[in-house]
């Protein structure tokens, strides 16, 4: 595990990436859970980078390994999540906003069935705090959450992927605070998204996600990472995460 965590170190942070999706894509047991999480908790500029990095290392196109590995809605929001530019600012229409709402309201809650292309373009095209206001208005006109409509509607991987981007534009550090507890909650620690997220989101985000984490579980992320693993690993995770505030 040492190694693993070392070896993406060394990477840039979208390189970094690339290596974490051309892994997830290419053993013999595929990491959805891996790949949704990367590809759907990143910008439209980072997964830019990170598609023309992983054209350039690897030598075959992103989109082509979701292709092959990949199927139905689950591919076709990661397909559609990964090609579209996003606005990245915080400005939002509120007309248009409660419009999306109706529509993803009219595609899942409202009918038998689930209209998932209304789902992927909406959580696909549109920016993270224009979804924050879809969020919104969907609550004010139809008393629900949406993230509940999401769970209700969807399943399997593609529900994973539009939670993480909801989740995402709602508040990146307490996602991944979620993920960091999820991995090392009950017997045995789950290694390889404990090193994704602390490796991916040290120069990002994570005295945020520290703060979160401490805030929703009643204990420090340090000592959380210091009670599930050992060794020469646990020093290095440790040295990753900085001081225990």
């Amino acid at each position: 595990m040492l190694k693993i965590a070392v070896s993406y170190w060394m990477h840039d942070p979208a390189a970094r990436d690339a290596h974490i999706l051309r892994k997830g894509l290419t053993r013999n047991f595929i990491d959805l859970e891996g790949i949704a999480e990367v590809i759907c908790s990143r910008t439209s500029s980072q997964l830019q980078a990170v598609t023309q990095i992983y054209h350039s290392t690897f030598g075959t196109h992103l989109e082509n390994d979701i292709k092959l590995q990949i199927f139905g809605d689950s591919q076709k929001i990661l397909l559609a999540y990964i090609s579209k530019q996003r606005y990245e600012g915080m400005e939002v229409d509120r007309e248009m906003a409660a419009k999306d709402a109706k529509a993803l309201y009219k595609a899942g809650e409202k009918r038998l069935g689930t209209d998932e292309k209304v789902f992927v373009q909406i959580f696909s095209e549109r920016s993270r705090a224009h979804l924050v206001a879809i969020n919104t208005c969907y609550h004010d006109m139809y008393g629900g959450s949406l993230k509940k409509a999401v769970k209700k509607e969807t399943s399997g991987l593609f529900k994973t992927a539009l939670l993480t981007i909801l989740q995402c534009a709602e508040n990146p550090a307490k996602y991944f605070a979620k993920m960091l507890y999820k991995a090392m909650k009950g017997l045995g620690t789950f290694d390889t998204r404990l090193i994704r997220v602390i490796v991916t989101r040290v120069e990002i985000d994570m005295q945020y996600i520290k703060a979160e984490y401490r805030k929703k579980y009643n204990k420090s992320l340090n000592d959380a990472v210091h009670s599930e693993t050992s060794g020469h690993y646990r020093t290095f995770l440790l040295s990753l995460l900085g001081p225990n505030h």
